[in-house]
């Protein structure tokens, strides 16, 4: 039997989702990466009907995409495998060579274990159907590792595992070379539109392995400025895409014209 925990959260990413979880650091901050402080409960309850039935009120009072499925629907559909869950495995009622095609069938569905929610997806069901073992009491039965399919899809990385941020690589270098103690934001100006020069060479030329040079060391002048400056080039480039995203306009003579400004190019 599928082990459900008693209490139910609803919660709200803001400018994001709505959503139901019984686990929050599970479901909210290891699988989708959101601090305590970045999200917000709504509404607690241990009646998954009702908690299920306010999810989707308030997604629609919030404006936010609403889920095809209740989530008592979405949770219990599992019931319609008769998936058994214990604390170690999860265990298909089908042999190994009908696997795949029972979990494509059932896409989309949710199960709790002590390890957190587990799904089918395209990713999982790949990694299940790589990973399954025939049960050693029934050739028609096979199974999974919880733990591995946690390890999997719902760990988090450690430092030490995590692909290093190529932005915080380049400002440890720019530290080691003494540019954020010595240096200064003009300077860095002066060295980008040398830079910027050396990029429209190689574009006159056509020479691609300059350019991509080129543009890798404006990026490494820009982060270097963005620091002198006080800013991450990450937030920079957060704030420009926050102001851009909903940007009308169209293409004239190969640019990008914001509605505005169309007008004045006719």
């Amino acid at each position: 039997m599928t082990k459900l925990n008693k209490k139910y959260y609803i919660y709200h990413i803001p400018g994001k989702k709505i959503g139901v979880t019984s686990n929050l650091y599970i479901r909210v901050t290891k699988q989708q990466g959101y601090a305590s402080d970045e999200y917000e409960v709504l509404l607690t309850s241990d009646d998954i009907d009702f908690i299920s039935q306010k999810e989707i009120e308030l997604q629609k009072s919030y404006g936010y995409k609403v889920d095809r499925q209740s989530y008592k629907n979405l949770i219990n559909k599992n019931n319609e495998m008769k998936l058994n869950v214990t604390e170690q495995t999860t265990t298909f009622p089908m042999p190994a060579n009908k696997l795949k095609g029972n979990l494509m069938d059932n896409m989309g569905i949710k199960w709790n274990t002590d390890h957190g929610v587990f799904g089918l997806d395209d990713q999982t069901i790949e990694w299940i159907c790589k990973n399954a073992k025939v049960s050693m009491f029934n050739v028609n039965r096979c199974y999974i590792y919880n733990k591995a399919y946690a390890s999997e899809f719902l760990e988090t990385k450690t430092e030490e595992q995590a692909e290093p941020n190529v932005y915080d690589l380049i400002r440890d270098w720019a530290t080691e070379k003494g540019i954020y103690k010595s240096g200064d934001a003009r300077t860095q100006y002066v060295k980008l539109m040398e830079e910027a020069g050396e990029l429209a060479q190689a574009i006159l030329k056509n020479d691609e392995p300059e350019v991509i040079d080129a543009i890798g060391d404006m990026v490494v002048v820009l982060t270097n400025l963005a620091k002198l400056r006080g800013h991450n080039i990450e937030d920079c480039i957060t704030s420009a895409y926050n102001v851009i995203k909903s940007r009308t306009g169209k293409m004239v003579d190969g640019t990008f014209v914001k509605s505005e400004n169309l007008k004045e190019t006719l």
